[in-house]
């Protein structure tokens, strides 16, 4: 059973939350902006294209993930049977790679739709997808380290997704 978390730790940590997601919710609402300007409308092909490469990208990022759960579970005398809860490297990577697989599926489904219904996808969805590569690296070098030290990582890859769901809703309505 884990110890509670004293309060005034708490506090900092949640602080520290704030101030990721803060800096990372800023981030997106730039890139967002700056994406959309800076983006002439482009035919479905060229759009296809941006996707296409996007996809590559979250989909390297999921496999590094898994790549990393099966890289500890080998060298581990008690995970490598695939027991849960026998290694802690073994754990974290697991929940590195259960995060990864989320935001993945979620930037999946929004980059999809921006691409299909915005004929001004192509600057956004590539500067989601560097904000996601970024996200990431931050959130699997800092998991270790604690929630604060992650929090930015997380909404670097979460706050483009749905930023792209939201520029998806407003296409379809205009």
């Amino acid at each position: 059973m884990t110890e509670p978390v004293p309060p005034s730790r708490a506090r900092k940590a949640q602080t520290g939350v704030a101030r990721g997601i803060g800096i990372g919710l800023g981030l997106t609402i730039a890139a967002a902006i700056l994406g959309y300007s800076r983006s002439a409308a482009a035919i479905l092909e060229s759009r296809l294209t941006t996707l296409g490469i996007a996809a590559l990208v979250l989909g390297l990022w999921l496999a590094a993930a898994i790549g990393d759960v099966a890289r500890r579970r080998f060298v581990s005398d008690g995970a490598i049977d695939g027991r849960n809860g026998a290694d802690p490297q073994v754990d974290a990577a697991n929940a590195i790679l259960r995060n990864t697989a989320e935001q993945v599926l979620l930037a999946l489904v929004a980059y999809g739709a921006l691409t299909l219904l915005s004929d001004h996808a192509r600057v956004p969805v590539a500067l989601f997808a560097a904000c996601f590569t970024a996200g990431r690296l931050l959130f699997w070098t800092g998991y270790r380290d604690g929630a604060e030290a992650r929090a930015l990582g997380f909404a670097l890859t979460f706050y483009p997704s749905v930023a792209a769901l939201l520029m998806a809703a407003l296409a379809t309505v205009q």
